[in-house]
């Protein structure tokens, strides 16, 4: 590192990832801040330069052989091997500098007092980690499994019976399933679906209740899905639909010669289900065999894989729902945590395998809920939605991973049906579509075409004028202005302000 370096990281002073000190701090004090940088993403510690950034130098003799053997050596754990080394500043002034990188085995602690205390770096403050962020670190790193953590207030009695018997004789073929209360909870013990508690009665672990709970949310408030849909682009205050749903995980099967077939849903067929009126459209005429196939705005597989996905690897150490978000055209789906294990998109999407909860990936897999190889984003996601001319954005933060679907092209269109002739009583259109009747051309799906063309040169550019529109669409001025007038009749596209100055806005008000 370079002298200016070192200016320009005083110059933005101390932060999440920067920390002054003076050379004659406690040891325990400058382990404190390396395992608050350790917790969080790693950083520098300045040794020499005040909290206002006045660059005092180190005086402390052996002060390299100091920072490794008695604050590393001594006070931190894990170890950690940090980068350190001196940069002359001028005057005879020197800085310490010391680095910790992205650290893997969380929580960090300090361990002074007969005690191992863990912090966290909230900006420039550091103070002990709250119980959450404990749970939330150890996820991070892959040593601790929520999954596996006690839930309180909980028996065998919150487990659904039936379906823990359809799972070991009917999933699992076990030619031994417990008859008696005692052997159950011996069972399910050794399963990791229930554990020892403080108190005499052993209770259910996280993915037991998530599995098999008679109602999860009892008392494990964060174990459902969160629907909201909205005829809007954007959240507002009036919402189509605002629904958990709170299931067990996993169905209840009948197996026979013929398969499985669900006689009890779970929290995944029932999620589906409630969101069926809200990403598909019911056609008003039946095809040959006399059924009115339901158009999907979004590949159903894409949907189902993305929703087990979302339930299966979510971090239980974060208490907020799985959440899957419905706007005018397009769909989120948010999974609390963020990718474990060093996972990133690039791998996911690569096809490499990374479960943070074991125990409910394998009983899902069990079901058949989760491809057996574990590549259900390769193999099923990116295929579907490619195949209609749709790809998946992934946003991952620390907190979540998001993924967004558009709504396959056209059927935008689709479901505002006054988009069609006998709605918007254009005669010369009726005419047309009578022609069509009789063999000659498209025009339903033409009208449709110009529409979403015209709909999507508009979001890019709202202050485009006729010509400008006609010329990106490929048709005449007088074409795009009759199909503006058909827009604004059906609600979906409005002018704000000024004929010369205003702009277009599309969604239905």
């Amino acid at each position: 590192m370079k002298k200016q370096d070192i200016f320009d990281l005083i110059a933005n002073g101390e932060n999440s990832g920067v920390e002054f000190k003076r050379d004659d701090i406690r040891p325990e004090q400058l382990a404190r801040e390396i395992v608050a940088l350790a917790n969080l993403k790693g950083g520098r510690i300045l040794l020499g330069v005040e909290d206002d950034g006045t660059i005092s130098g180190i005086f402390r003799k052996n002060l390299s052989e100091w920072v490794a053997d008695t604050v590393f050596g001594r006070y931190v754990h894990p170890q950690i091997l940090p980068y350190y080394e001196e940069v002359a500043m001028g005057e005879g002034r020197r800085v310490a500098v010391i680095t910790i990188g992205p650290e893997i085995f969380k929580p960090y602690v300090v361990r002074a007092n007969d005690r191992e205390t863990a912090y966290v770096r909230i900006g420039s403050v550091t103070r002990p980690a709250s119980r959450e962020q404990l749970l939330m670190l150890g996820a991070a790193s892959g040593a601790v499994h929520p999954e596996i953590m006690p839930v309180n207030r909980t028996s065998i009695d919150s487990l659904d019976m039936a379906r823990l018997e359809n799972y070991l004789r009917d999933i699992l073929r076990d030619p031994e399933v417990p008859g008696e209360r005692n052997a159950w909870i011996d069972r399910l013990k050794a399963l990791g679906f229930m554990t020892d508690s403080v108190a005499d009665a052993p209770v259910c672990t996280i993915a037991g209740l998530v599995l098999f709970g008679v109602k999860p949310r009892q008392t494990l408030k964060h174990s459902g899905v969160r629907l909201m849909f909205f005829d809007s682009l954007d959240k507002e205050y009036q919402a189509r639909l605002d629904k958990v749903i709170d299931a067990p995980l996993v169905g209840r099967f009948q197996v026979g010669k013929a398969g499985k077939t669900l006689i009890d849903a779970g929290l995944i067929e029932k999620t589906l289900e409630t969101m069926e009126p809200f990403v598909t459209l019911e056609p008003d005429s039946i095809d040959e065999n006399f059924r009115r196939e339901k158009i999907w705005f979004y590949p159903y597989e894409a949907l189902r894989e993305l929703l087990v996905n979302a339930l299966a690897h979510r971090d239980w150490s974060r208490f907020v729902d799985v959440e899957i978000v419905g706007y005018k055209n397009r769909l989120e789906i948010i999974s609390p945590g963020a990718l474990p294990n060093a996972m990133t998109i690039d791998k996911m999407l690569a096809g490499q395998r990374s479960a943070r909860n074991h125990i409910i990936v394998e009983v899902l897999r069990d079901y058949g809920y989760v491809d057996a190889r574990g590549m259900g984003v390769r193999t099923k996601v990116v295929p579907a939605l490619k195949a209609v001319g749709v790809e998946p954005i992934f946003k991952v933060t620390d907190d979540y991973l998001q993924t967004t679907i558009q709504q396959v092209k056209g059927q935008f269109e689709l479901i505002n049906r006054p988009l069609s002739p006998q709605a918007t009583g254009d005669i010369a259109e009726k005419q047309r579509v009578k022609g069509h009747i009789k063999g000659q051309g498209d025009p339903i799906n033409d009208l449709l075409k110009i529409h979403a063309d015209l709909i999507t040169a508009i979001r890019k550019d709202p202050q485009s004028d006729y010509l400008q529109l006609a010329e990106k669409v490929g048709v005449s001025a007088s074409t795009i202005k009759r199909h503006i007038q058909k827009l604004k009749k059906a609600g979906i596209l409005h002018r704000i302000g000024s004929r010369k100055q205003g702009r277009w806005e599309v969604g239905q008000k």
